[in-house]
């Protein structure tokens, strides 16, 4: 597809619905533009076919990010995971994708067969997805690529709650999500994000605990600005 100027669609990082018209290419020559998953050229336009979050990335690429709650995993992910069983080599973890995943007892800082952790069932596990394909388990690692825990391993206390992938993806992305940013200067707490679509959240009190899980899941369908807008409202019902 070629175009005449740069032109950003208005809906970037908005949510989109099958039908919406995204550009008119009438407007627009000698620019390529490349269309992702939820997209499809009908004549002068670019439409919508499936619902989620429009996104746009250098140097024109727009694809729309679905909120589906399955979970395929992918190498280098990183994701939460609730411990179901246990097995000599191996912790059997799941973390809602299509089978469990091994988390092999060794795979931690200074593993050794003498020093193995001791989960116990329902354990959550903040893992990094080491080994993935469609005819085999998953496998996980709590250390990263240099062998070292960083921030991986068990999470103890605060509250843990289910997300799309979408929203999880959003709650990672760079630069910091505006959500996260803006509150994070007004409220102390700590989150982990898994891309399988479950979160962690602690803080040092169950209100701040509660405020946080309740915004990040009330902005699946709200822009950047409507984020702010809602955690304003949300931090003055706690003034």
């Amino acid at each position: 597809m070629e175009s005449k100027k740069p032109l950003r669609s208005a809906f970037v990082d908005d949510y989109v619905v099958p039908g919406d018209v995204i550009l008119d290419l009438a407007d627009m020559t000698n620019q390529t533009i490349k269309l992702g998953a939820g997209l499809r050229q009908d004549c002068d336009t670019i439409q919508v076919t499936s619902a989620g979050r429009l996104r746009l990335s250098k140097p024109n690429k727009y694809w729309v990010e679905n909120s589906q709650k399955r979970y395929i995993p992918s190498v280098e992910d990183t994701v939460l995971g609730i411990v179901v069983d246990t097995k000599p080599d191996n912790f059997l973890v799941d973390i809602k994708g299509p089978s469990v995943a091994f988390l092999p007892v060794l795979s931690f800082e200074g593993g050794t067969r003498r020093n193995i952790p001791k989960f116990e069932i329902g354990t959550l596990i903040y893992a990094r997805v080491v080994k993935a394909n469609s005819i085999m388990n998953p496998e996980l690692s709590c250390m990263d690529a240099i062998g070292k825990a960083a921030e991986f391993g068990q999470l103890k206390n605060g509250y843990t709650f289910e997300t799309s992938t979408g929203l999880a993806r959003m709650l990672l992305s760079s630069p910091t999500c505006p959500l996260l940013e803006a509150l994070g200067k007004k409220l102390s707490f700590e989150i982990a994000v898994g891309l399988n679509g479950r979160v962690w959240v602690n803080a040092p009190s169950p209100s701040n605990i509660i405020l946080v899980s309740e915004a990040i899941k009330q902005s699946e369908s709200f822009n950047r600005i409507q984020q702010r807008s809602m955690v304003e409202k949300l931090l003055a019902k706690l003034a």
